[in-house]
C-alpha cells in the first residue's frame, strides 16, 4: 500500500535557495510515522505501508502531471519510494490549501481520499465542492479570540490591521472586528492587501510610518507574510510590535530573519504534543541508511563535502564520521517537529486506523483463504476516514470529521535574536479555548523580548487612560478609544480608570476633593457645642435673667409713681412676654425634633404677638392719659377707667392663635433634612410646612408693629412726666428695623446659619424692646430715686405743660 505526499518547491524562489531543506522534515515525518506503524503488531498486522513523495511546481500543469504519474504508478523523479509495487490509496497534500484544492479537481472525480496536512482552511470545509478532502489540523476558529485576548492582556486598544485579500483573510477580518468591538479595541488603520498589488504595499508602508500605533496585527498565508515582511519589515522593527499568525512555521525559521531588522514578533502557532523518538530518528538518517533518497544525497554533498563513487554499489567518501542532520544550522534544517510535520504524522496514523477498520470489516464479510488478498477500491475508505477518532502516541486526539473536530489551541512564540546560528525560539504563552473565561490566556511576560525601542511591554493606546476622579469624553469624529478626560461634576465620583460616566453619591454621602470616593455626610444643626450656638444660648439666658431682674425691680417698687405710670399691668405682661421670647429662642438650638419644630414656630408667633400688642396698648394708654389731662375728663375717663386698650392683647392673641391653629391643622412644621445645600453635611432643620401660613404670622406681627410705631411716633412730643412715647418710638423703630433686615438675610442663608439669623433676630428685637422701654425706668428707680416721687413728678408736669403751651 502506498501513500503520496506533495511538497511545495515553488516557495524556494523567495529565499533564493536551490533547495529548501526545511521542507524535507515533512518527508522524514512521513517516513517516521510509516516505520512506527509497520513495527506495530497491533495496527495493520500482516500489512506494510509504503509511500512516495512528489514536488509540485508553480504551474498547475506540473502539479497535475505529478499527480497522474503517482496514481498510475509511473515516476519521473522519485525522491523516496520504499514500495513501488503497492497501491496508492490516499493522497496527502499541502501544506497550502491552494495545492489541495487544485488536486481535488482531479481526485474528486474518482472520490479518491485526500488528506490536507496544512493548517485548517475554511475553503476546504465546503464538502459540496470538496467531498473527498479531509483536514488533519484542528479547527482554526479561536485565533481571533486568542489575538484579542493578547490585546486585552496588555491593554492595547489602538492597533493596526493588515489582512491578506484572500478567502481566509476575508473570513478572519469580521471575526477580529467583532471580538475587538466587544472589548472596545479600535483600529488605527485597517488594510486588506492583495498579494500582487505593490501599490497597496507602498500606501500601507506610508500609513504605518505616519501612524503612532505601536501594535500591528498581520494575518495571511505564507506568501502574503513573506512579501509583507520583506517590503515593510525594516520600518516596523523600531517602535512596532508585530502580532502574527503562523500558517506555516517554516517561513519563520529562515536565515532571512537574522539578516533582516525584523525583531521580536509575537507569533500564534498551533499547540501540539511532542512525539518521542522523532528527534533520535532524524539523527540517524543518512544516505547509507536510505540510499535511494535523492535529497539526502544532495545534503551530504553540499554541506558535508562528501563524494561518492559511481560503481554498482554507491560508496561515500570524505564524509565526516557520524555526520548527522543535527549538525546543520537551524535555518537550514529544524530538528524539532514542525506543525505541518506533526499533521503529516497524524495523517499517517489516521489512514492506518481507517484502513485497519476497513480490513476488519471486509474480513468479517468475506472469507479469506489460500493467501488471497482482499480486493477494495480507495473510495471504500471514506466512511472509515470520516469516523476516525483516536489518540496519537503523544496523547492528542485526532478527528477527521469536521463537525466533531476540536478547536485548535495556540502557543505564543517569541523570537530572541542572537548572532547567526544562535537564535532562540521561545514559547512565552498559550491560549486554550477550553479554559474558563479569564484563564484562557497564559503568558510569561518576563520571557518576552520586546523590540529594540522598548524596555517593557509597550502601550498602544489612542488616549491616555482617565484616572479615578475623571470620566471619558468622546472626541467628535474619532473612534471610541480616542477621548478626553474631564473631571467628575460636583458630588459625583469615579473610582476606576476609564469610566464612561461618573457615579452620583447617595444623598447621605458626598464626594471627596479628589472625586474618587463617597464619604458619609455628618449631621449639621445649630448645636449648643458650636461657638455660635453657645453664644446665642448664653445671650438668651443672660437676657432672660436681665428681664427677670427688671421684673423683680418693678415688683419691688410697684408702689412708686414711675412704675404705676402708663399701666403697671401692661408693663408686667410685656416683661413676661419678653422673658418668654428669650427662652423660646432656646428651642431653635440643639438637635431638632418634631415637638421643638412645632413649639418653635407657634410660641414665637404667640409670644411676639403678646409683646407687640402690649406695646401698642401702652402707646394708646399714653395717648389717652395725655388727652385726659388736657381735655375734658368726662370724655376720656371711661376709656382710662375701663382699661379698654388692654383688651387689644387678648384680641390680637386670639387672632394669632386662630392663624396658628389653621397652620397646624393644614400643614404644620415638621422635622426635615437637606442633603444638598451644604457640601459634606446633612442639614437637620425644621421645615416651616406651609410657607403661606408662616408669612401670614409674620404679616400680622408686622401690622401690629407698624401700628405701634405709628401711634408712638405721633405721640413722641407729649410731656415727659407721663410720656413713654419716645421710648416706645425708639423701641418699635429698632424692632421693625431688625425684622426688615431679617427677611433678606434669612433667605440668603442656609443651614444652621439660617437658624442662627432667626434666633439672633428674635433676641435682638426683644432686647430692643427691653432696653428702650424698661432700662431708663430702672435707671431712675435705682440711681435717681429722688425723681421717682410725687413732688418731682408734679414739678415736671407743670414745666412740661408750660413748654407745651408756649
Amino acid at each position: 500500500m502506498e501513500l503520496k505526499h506533495n511538497e511545495i518547491k515553488s516557495k524556494q524562489n523567495f529565499f533564493r535557495l536551490s533547495y529548501n531543506f526545511n521542507n524535507y522534515q515533512l518527508v522524514l515525518a512521513l517516513a517516521f510515522g510509516v516505520e512506527e506503524i509497520n513495527k506495530n503488531s497491533q495496527l495493520l498486522p500482516n500489512t506494510t505501508l509504503g509511500f512516495s513523495t512528489y514536488s509540485v511546481g508553480k504551474r498547475n500543469k506540473s502539479l497535475l502531471k505529478n499527480l497522474v504519474l503517482s496514481l498510475s504508478g509511473e515516476n519521473i523523479l522519485v525522491n523516496y519510494n520504499c514500495k513501488r509495487d503497492g497501491k496508492t490509496i490516499v493522497a496527502l497534500t499541502g501544506p497550502s490549501g491552494t495545492i489541495s484544492s487544485e488536486c481535488a479537481t482531479l481526485l474528486d472525480l474518482y472520490r479518491f481520499p485526500q488528506l490536507n496536512f496544512g493548517h485548517f482552511d475554511p475553503v476546504l470545509s465546503d464538502h459540496h465542492r470538496y467531498p473527498a478532502v479531509y483536514q488533519v489540523a484542528p479547527k482554526d476558529t479561536a485565533l481571533a479570540f486568542a489575538m484579542v485576548a493578547l490585546m486585552v492582556h496588555f491593554s492595547w486598544n489602538w492597533v493596526g490591521l493588515v489582512i491578506s485579500e484572500e478567502e481566509s483573510g476575508l473570513r478572519m477580518l469580521p471575526q477580529l472586528r467583532e471580538e475587538m468591538s466587544k472589548h472596545r479595541i479600535c483600529t488605527a488603520f485597517e488594510h486588506v492587501v492583495a498579494l500582487e498589488d505593490s501599490g497597496q504595499h507602498r500606501k500601507l508602508l506610508l500609513k504605518i510610518r505616519n501612524s503612532v500605533v505601536k501594535v500591528i496585527v498581520i494575518f495571511g498565508n505564507n506568501e502574503f507574510l513573506i512579501i509583507t515582511i520583506n517590503s515593510m519589515g525594516r520600518y516596523l522593527s523600531l517602535g512596532k510590535v508585530w502580532v502574527i499568525n503562523a500558517p506555516s512555521t517554516l517561513i519563520f525559521r529562515k536565515r532571512y530573519f537574522l539578516f533582516h531588522p525584523f525583531h521580536a514578533p509575537l507569533i500564534f502557532s498551533y499547540h501540539h504534543g511532542k512525539i518521542s523518538g522523532f528527534n533520535n530518528f532524524v539523527k540517524t538518517v543518512s544516505p547509507a541508511k536510505y540510499p535511494e533518497d535523492y535529497y539526502l544525497a544532495v545534503l551530504w554533498i553540499k554541506y558535508f563535502n562528501c563524494t561518492f563513487s559511481e560503481s554498482s554499489c554507491v560508496t561515500w567518501k570524505n564524509c565526516p564520521a557520524n555526520a548527522s542532520l543535527e549538525w546543520l544550522p537551524w535555518f537550514l534544517f529544524e530538528m524539532d517537529m514542525l506543525e505541518e510535520s506533526y499533521n503529516i504524522y497524524n495523517a499517517v496514523y489516521a489512514v492506518a486506523h481507517a484502513l485497519h477498520e476497513m480490513l476488519i470489516d471486509q474480513a468479517e464479510a468475506q472469507a479469506v483463504g489460500n493467501g488471497r488478498k482482499l480486493v477494495f477500491s480507495s473510495s471504500q475508505l471514506h466512511p472509515f476516514l470520516k469516523n476516525t477518532h483516536f489518540n496519537n502516541p503523544a496523547g492528542d486526539q485526532v478527528i477527521l470529521d469536521e463537525p466533531k473536530k476540536l478547536v485548535a489551541e495556540y502557543d505564543i512564540v517569541n523570537f530572541w535574536n542572537f548572532p547567526e546560528g544562535l537564535r532562540q525560539v521561545v514559547k512565552v504563552g498559550t491560549f486554550s479555548p477550553y479554559e474558563s473565561n479569564g484563564h484562557q490566556l497564559s503568558l510569561s511576560k518576563d520571557m518576552i523580548e520586546w523590540p529594540i525601542a522598548f524596555t517593557e511591554a509597550p502601550q498602544s493606546i489612542c488616549s491616555e487612560s482617565c484616572g479615578p476622579g475623571f470620566r471619558k469624553s468622546p472626541q467628535e469624529g474619532s473612534p471610541a478609544c480616542c477621548f478626553d478626560c474631564i473631571p467628575c461634576p460636583e458630588n459625583e465620583i469615579s473610582n476606576r480608570t476609564d469610566m464612561e460616566q461618573c457615579v452620583r453619591c447617595p444623598d447621605h454621602q458626598y464626594a471627596n476633593m479628589e472625586k474618587t470616593q463617597c464619604l458619609l455626610k455628618s449631621e449639621s444643626f445649630l448645636d449648643y457645642q458650636d461657638p455660635l450656638g453657645m453664644a446665642l444660648a448664653c445671650s438668651a439666658v443672660s437676657l432672660s435673667t436681665l428681664t427677670a431682674a427688671i421684673t423683680g425691680i418693678f415688683v419691688k417698687h410697684h408702689h412708686t409713681p414711675i412704675v404705676k405710670a402708663n399701666n403697671r399691668a401692661l408693663s408686667y405682661i410685656l416683661l413676661i412676654s419678653l422673658n418668654c421670647s428669650f427662652l423660646c429662642s432656646l428651642l431653635a438650638i440643639g438637635h431638632p425634633n418634631t415637638a421643638t419644630c412645632i413649639l418653635q414656630q407657634t410660641t414665637f408667633a404667640v409670644v411676639f404677638t403678646v409683646a407687640v400688642s402690649s406695646v401698642l396698648a401702652k402707646t394708646l394708654t399714653v395717648v389717652l392719659a395725655f388727652s385726659a389731662a388736657t381735655s375734658s375728663w368726662t370724655r376720656m375717663r371711661p376709656w382710662l377707667v375701663s382699661r379698654r386698650p388692654n383688651f387689644l392683647i387678648p384680641l390680637c392673641t386670639l387672632i394669632q392663635l386662630i392663624v396658628c391653629g389653621v397652620w397646624l391643622g393644614t400643614s404644620p412644621p415638621f422635622l426635615d433634612t437637606d442633603a444638598h445645600s451644604e457640601h459634606g453635611h446633612i442639614l437637620i432643620l425644621c421645615n416651616k410646612g406651609s410657607a403661606s401660613a408662616f408669612y401670614c404670622v409674620l404679616g400680622f406681627l408686622g401690622s401690629l408693629a407698624l401700628a405701634s410705631f405709628t401711634v408712638a411716633f405721633l405721640a413722641r412730643n407729649l410731656p415727659d412726666t407721663f410720656n413713654e412715647a419716645k421710648f416706645l418710638t425708639f423701641s418699635m423703630l429698632l424692632f421693625c428695623s431688625v425684622w426688615l433686615t431679617f427677611l433678606p438675610v434669612y433667605h440668603s442663608t442656609q443651614g444652621k446659619t439660617m437658624v442662627a439669623v432667626e434666633v439672633f433676630s428674635s433676641l435682638a428685637s426683644s432686647a430692643g424692646l427691653l432696653g428702650c422701654i424698661f432700662v431708663p425706668k430702672c435707671y431712675i428707680i435705682l440711681f435717681r430715686p429722688h425723681r421717682n416721687s410725687l413732688p418731682a413728678i408734679r414739678g415736671q408736669t407743670r414745666s412740661g405743660r408750660k413748654k407745651s403751651s408756649q
